[in-house]
C-alpha cells in the first residue's frame, strides 16, 4: 500500500512550483538544487541562487533579493527571506502540524511506506552458513543486514525474495565429516544443540591436523563427488544436524527465508557454462589440468573454476546458480550479503559472468560488510575462538534480565523471559546495524545492552515510555487541535517525525539500514527531551477558543510511538509497550 505524499513533500512541491512560475526554469532543475538549511536559521528549505544569477548576469545576492520581492504566500509557504545568495522558505506550522500528525495517525504502520517510483523484483541472499559449524556473531551481523535490507526495500514497494545458500559441501564440511568418522564413534547430538555438535568435530580436525589427515581429507572429498554411498550417508546425517540447529537460531533471531539453495545441488550443473568459457577463451586449462579464468588483463587475479582432480569449488556452483536465479525468478536485481573478506571473489564472479556474455551481470551486487571484532581481537572458527550466535544471544538475554528485574521486581517469569529476549535481540540488532555496513565493529555486550545512550534498549525504552503515557491517558487522541503545538520542542519533534519517509527513501536508495537506526535514535532523543520539558498528562489548560493542550500533546506522543515502532520494525526489532 503506497502512502500519500508526505507533508514535507507537499511543502517542497509548493516551493518548486512557486519558483518555477517566477523564474521560468523547469521544476526538475529547481528541485535538484533545493537544500536543507542550517538548523540555526529556523528555515525549512533553502534555494541557492548561483545558477539563476549566472543566467541573468547578476550577483547571486541581488538575484535572491529580486526573487523574494515577487514571492507570495501559498497554502504551506508562510514566508520567504533572502539571506545572502540564498532564499530561505518557512512553512506554515499551524497547517504542517495538523498535516503531519493526521497522516501518521491515519496511516499508522504504513507511515513512510512506498516512496520508490521504480519497483523491482530483487533477491537478497544472506546468512549462507557452512554446514560444518554453528552460526557465530559474524552471521548475526549478516542476518541483521539481510533482514533489514529486505524489510526496507519491501516497505518501499519492491518485491523481495529472501534467499539462503547452504554451503554444504567442500573442504570445510569434509573436515567435520572426517573427524566424526575417525573419532565420533557413532555418537548423536543428544541434549547438545545439533549444529554445535557438528562444529566440535570441525575444531577437533583443526587441532589434530597433519599431512596424513590432509590426504584422507582429499580422498573423502573425491569420494563425495564420486557418489560413494557411505560418504553420502554420513554427509546427509551431519548436514541435517547442522541445518536443524541453524533453524532454531534463525527462529529465535527472526531470520526468514523464502527460498533455500544448497551448493550441493549446483556444483555439477556448470559443465555447459565451463565448456562455453573454454570455447570463448575466457577459461583455460593449466599444467595440472585445472580450469582457470584468466582475469589478469582485467586487473584481477586468476581464479580457479574447477580443480585439476575434477572436484568443484564455490565458484563452480555459483556459475550455475546465478543464471538459475535470474531465469527462474525473473529478477531485476540480485544482492549477495557477504563479508568484505569476499570482495575479490565477487569481483571475479561478476567479471566472469560478464565475459561469458550474461547481461544480468550488471544487476548483480555484492553487499559487502565489515568484520565484527571482540575485545580480544578477531574471531577464528578453526581455533574455536568464535562467539557462537546462541552463546551471545543467551548472554545478552541474561544481561537484559538483570536490567528488567531491577526495574520491575514483581514481574512474572514468562513475561520476564519474553521482555528480556526482546530487549536482548533489540540491543544486538541495533548495534549491528547502527554503523555503516562497511565499517569493522567492536562488540562489547555490556555497552550494547545499556538503557542509556545510542543503543537499541534506549530506543525501545522511549517507545515504551510513549506507550505508558498513552495508557495512563486512556489513548484519547482522536480529536486534537494541532495549533496548540507551538512550543519549540513540539515543533522540533514534529519536524523529526516529518523526516521519516525521507529517511526510509534514502535507506532504500543507498541500501543503508544505518540511516533508519540513526533516525530512530535521533527521534527517541528528541522525544525524551520533549517529555522532560513539556507536560503531557498535566497539560489540561484550555486556551480560549481551542481544545485542550493535553489532547494535542497526546496526539503527538501517539505519532511518536507509531513512528518509532515503524523504524524499529524495519530493523527487525520489536517495539515493546513495557520495559
Amino acid at each position: 500500500m503506497a502512502t500519500k505524499k508526505s507533508a514535507m513533500e507537499k511543502f517542497r512541491s509548493e516551493v518548486v512550483k512557486l519558483m518555477s512560475d517566477i523564474i521560468t526554469i523547469s521544476p526538475n532543475k529547481i528541485e535538484a538544487v533545493l537544500e536543507k538549511p542550517p538548523e540555526n536559521t529556523g528555515a525549512d528549505l533553502a534555494l541557492p541562487c548561483f545558477i539563476f544569477a549566472k543566467r541573468r548576469s547578476e550577483n547571486p545576492i541581488e538575484t535572491a533579493n529580486n526573487i523574494v520581492g515577487r514571492i507570495k504566500r501559498t497554502h504551506l509557504v508562510a514566508r520567504a527571506q533572502a539571506v545572502g545568495p540564498y532564499i530561505n522558505f518557512y512553512v506554515d506550522w499551524n497547517l504542517m502540524n495538523k498535516m503531519v500528525l493526521e497522516q501518521i495517525l491515519e496511516e499508522k504502520e504504513d507511515y513512510g511506506r512506498g516512496r520508490q517510483k521504480k519497483q523491482e523484483k530483487i533477491m537478497i541472499e544472506y546468512s549462507s552458513p557452512n554446514t560444518n559449524k554453528p552460526l557465530h556473531l559474524g552471521h548475526l551481523r549478516n542476518d541483521s543486514l539481510g533482514m533489514a535490507l529486505s524489510r526496507i526495500l519491501e516497505f518501499s514497494g519492491h518485491k523481495i525474495i529472501k534467499a539462503i545458500l547452504y554451503s554444504n559441501k567442500g573442504v570445510g564440511v569434509s573436515k567435520s565429516m572426517l573427524a566424526y568418522k575417525k573419532w565420533g564413534k557413532g555418537k548423536k547430538p543428544g541434549k547438545k544443540k545439533s549444529d554445535h555438535f557438528v562444529g566440535d568435530f570441525y575444531v577437533l580436525y583443526e587441532k589434530k591436523k597433519n599431512k596424513n589427515l590432509e590426504k584422507e581429507l582429499s580422498e573423502l572429498l573425491r569420494k563425495w563427488e564420486a557418489g560413494d554411498k557411505e560418504t553420502l550417508a554420513l554427509w546427509k546425517k551431519m548436514e541435517s544436524w547442522a541445518i536443524s540447529g541453524f533453524k532454531q537460531t534463525y527462529k529465535k533471531f527472526g531470520s526468514e527465508f523464502d527460498v533455500e539453495f544448497r551448493e550441493s545441488d549446483y556444483y555439477d550443473k556448470a559443465e555447459n557454462i565451463i565448456k562455453h568459457g573454454l570455447d570463448k577463451k575466457v577459461f583455460f586449462k593449466d599444467h595440472d589440468n585445472a580450469i582457470i579464468a584468466d582475469l589478469e588483463k582485467h586487473k584481477l587475479t586468476k581464479k580457479v573454476v574447477k580443480r585439476g582432480d575434477g572436484t568443484s569449488i564455490y565458484l563452480t556452483a555459483d556459475l550455475a546458480l546465478t543464471p538459475h536465479k535470474f531465469n527462474r525468478y525473473k529478477l531485476d536485481r540480485s544482492i549477495w550479503v557477504v563479508g568484505s573478506e569476499q570482495d575479490l571473489y565477487f569481483q571475479q564472479l561478476f567479471k566472469i559472468l560478464e565475459l561469458l556474455g550474461f547481461e544480468f551481470y550488471k544487476n548483480c551486487l555484492h553487499y559487502s560488510y565489515g568484520l565484527v571484532y571482540l575485545p580480544e581481537g578477531r574471531m577464528k572458527s578453526r581455533e574455536g575462538t568464535v562467539i557462537d550466535a546462541d552463546e551471545i544471544i543467551d548472554e545478552m538475554t541474561g544481561l537484559a534480565m538483570k536490567e528488567v528485574k531491577a526495574r520491575d521486581k514483581n514481574i512474572g517469569k514468562k513475561e520476564l523471559e519474553e521482555r528480556s529476549e526482546t530487549i536482548a535481540l533489540g540491543a544486538l540488532k541495533y548495534f549491528l546495524l547502527k554503523m555503516d555496513a562497511k565499517k569493522n565493529i567492536y562488540f562489547n555486550p555490556k555497552e550494547t545492552i545499556s538503557f542509556e545512550g545510542d543503543t537499541g534498549p534506549y530506543i525501545q525504552y522511549s517507545h515504551a515510555r510513549a506507550c505508558s503515557i498513552l495508557r495512563k491517558a486512556g489513548n484519547h487522541t482522536r480529536k486534537f487541535d494541532a495549533k496548540l503545538l507551538m512550543q519549540e520542542k513540539e515543533k522540533t519533534l514534529i519536524r523529526k517525525l516529518m523526516e521519516f519517509p525521507e529517511s526510509v527513501e534514502n535507506a532504500c536508495t543507498y541500501l543503508k539500514p544505518s540511516y533508519i537506526a540513526n533516525y530512530a535514535f535521533e527521534l527517541a532523543t528528541i522525544f525524551n527531551n520533549f517529555y522532560e520539558a513539556v507536560p503531557v498528562l498535566k497539560g489540561d489548560s484550555v486556551l480560549k477558543g481551542h481544545k485542550p493542550t493535553r489532547m494535542a500533546r497526546l496526539a503527538l506522543v501517539r505519532a511518536v510511538a507509531i513512528t518509532l515502532a515503524n523504524a524499529l520494525g524495519l530493523l527487525g526489532i520489536r517495539a515493546p509497550e513495557k520495559m
